[in-house]
């Protein structure tokens, strides 16, 4: 359990001309060690996050007896085969802590193997919705026994005669379509998903680096995907590019401090990951270039991320690019309420089903402040102001989310104010090195226990 501590922001950072490398990908890392745990020898993974969401993913399914270690930058993962999970006295647990990914993703895993797992997070893991991925799951064949809520805890009783689906819909996310496609790896036959929703595809990039006999047909507004199953997948070597989801909070902050630049090195630009990137250089007036992107790492393009103090302009952000900017729009909101100008959101109901209700709870913080808000279920309307001043220190409380705490950390340090994140340890769950690289370019913050 992490002590708990705050973080003070004293004020407005100065100007500053910096490089900096952001760790590695939390999509990808978790990724990565799911399926090196599934696949025949030694993996190899070079730059694998080192955040509590990835550490627990480790432990869990080291839980389940996998041998993973680490020497110097480079994990080493010993899988022994699909449906190779070891259980202990006919009831294995396993312990997620916060990571949303590998409930899911090993919910996907579990299902097709035999046997009984009781998979439980931290309090606020186990108010997360998981029934959008149990129902798909369940019709392969295996059992689940939720809470009432159908949330964690979620005791998992896998089949080992899983039952190939040919018509997946209504998916949702990212981790729902991952948490199949790693159910079909297990399953005779194929599986097929329409994808009518495009979401992240570093599920299906890894498949194919690994030759898993997976076919993508992109139609006119959907994808269809089809996954066979496999009888073994082999050890494969990855590294991973840096967190493009992490860097859009120095980016936010980079484009608001007068006479600033930065660059940001090695970040993952796939297109379904640069939404927040696209918005803000197509529709709101941002100086940012992807330089160098001819780079590739684990069959991902990578570029350079180059900012300059921008002044920009209110959105409106269509349902469409939602999914490649989802983790994005905490910030985003940071933005939208710092600029002069009405901002819209629309189909962003896929918020209030992350580790806290994130619309709820920035507008929560936004209202503190001055700024005015308008939601409903599925969208929210900002009312900018870039002449916000506060009078005395603003508490902000993020709900256990580390992408909120993140959020107004950025914000403080664009206006004078000091301003106090209670519970900032969660932080660690995607960023464990934030604080100090705040500081590396100039950010005075104080934390305190």
């Amino acid at each position: 359990m992490n002590e708990k501590i705050s973080l003070l922001v004293k004020g407005k950072i100065k100007k500053f001309h910096k490089s900096i490398n952001i760790p590695g990908d939390k999509s990808l890392s978790i990724r990565a060690l799911i399926l090196a745990s599934q696949c025949i020898g030694l993996s190899k993974i070079k730059n694998l996050l080192e955040s509590e969401d990835v550490l627990n993913c480790v432990k869990s399914l080291r839980s389940l007896g996998v041998k993973i270690t680490k020497k110097n930058n480079i994990y080493k993962v010993y899988g022994n085969g699909l449906n190779s999970y070891k259980t202990k006295n006919n009831l294995t647990k396993i312990y997620v802590g916060n990571s949303g990914t590998t409930a899911r993703l090993l919910s996907g895993v579990l299902s097709t193997q035999p046997g009984k797992f009781y998979l439980y997070g931290d309090s606020s893991m186990n108010k997360r919705d998981m029934s959008r991925v149990t129902k798909h799951l369940e019709k392969i064949g295996c059992f689940f026994y939720p809470s009432k809520k159908n949330t964690l805890p979620l005791t998992i009783i896998g089949t080992d005669m899983p039952l190939a689906q040919t018509h997946i819909e209504n998916i949702g996310s990212a981790q729902v379509k991952s948490a199949i496609l790693m159910a079909a790896l297990n399953t005779p036959g194929t599986t097929q998903i329409v994808e009518k929703k495009i979401s992240r595809n570093h599920t299906e990039i890894f498949l194919k680096k690994i030759n898993a006999d997976i076919k993508i047909k992109k139609r006119k507004k959907e994808n269809l995907i089809s996954l066979k199953g496999q009888k073994n997948i082999h050890g494969f070597n990855c590294s991973i590019s840096s967190d493009p989801s992490s860097s859009a909070f120095l980016i936010a902050l980079a484009l608001f401090t007068p006479k600033s630049q930065l660059i940001i090195k090695n970040v993952n630009c796939n297109k379904t990951r640069i939404g927040f990137l696209n918005i803000l250089v197509k529709k709101m007036n941002a100086k940012i270039k992807i330089k160098n992107l001819v780079k590739k790492i684990n069959d991902e393009p990578v570029g350079d991320i180059y900012i300059k103090t921008s002044k920009l302009k209110p959105i409106n952000c269509p349902k469409e690019i939602v999914p490649y900017l989802i983790d994005e729009l905490p910030i985003l909101f940071i933005i939208a309420a710092t600029i002069k100008g009405v901002s819209k959101f629309s189909g962003i109901g896929e918020l209030r089903h992350k580790e806290s209700d994130r619309i709820k709870t920035m507008e929560n913080g936004l209202n503190k402040i001055g700024i005015k808000t308008k939601s409903t279920s599925t969208t929210l309307k900002i009312f900018g102001n870039p002449n916000i001043k506060l009078k005395k220190i603003l508490k902000i409380n993020p709900k256990g989310d580390h992408r909120i705490a993140m959020s107004w950390t950025i914000f403080g340090l664009l206006v004078n104010a000091r301003i106090k994140i209670n519970n900032f340890e969660t932080v660690k769950t995607s960023f464990p090195n934030f604080i100090s690289l705040i500081r590396s370019i100039g950010g005075q913050v104080e934390v305190k226990k």
